[in-house]
């Protein structure tokens, strides 16, 4: 989850986000599960689904290589 969220993941990670999925886990401990049982063993599709409505650095990338309006043109 670490390297995925870092490379792909949201721009502002320390904002709510961070502290959600800190929540998640220790609630998820608190109750005796296991990571897998409680993300699935999809790691990449639960981290997509964390992000869905954040800005990401891939998104920040696509648009300053589209061109797009308010975006550096290069």
């Amino acid at each position: 989850m670490q390297r995925y969220l870092f490379k792909v993941g949201p721009i502002d990670l320390a904002g709510p986000l961070l502290p959600g999925i800190v929540d998640f886990f220790e609630e998820g401990a608190a109750a005796g599960k296991g990571v897998l049982e409680l993300i699935g063993n999809d790691v990449a599709a639960f981290c997509d689904d964390l992000v869905k409505d954040t800005p990401t650095y891939a998104d920040a990338v696509q648009e300053s290589i589209s061109g797009r309006p308010g975006t550096d043109e290069r």
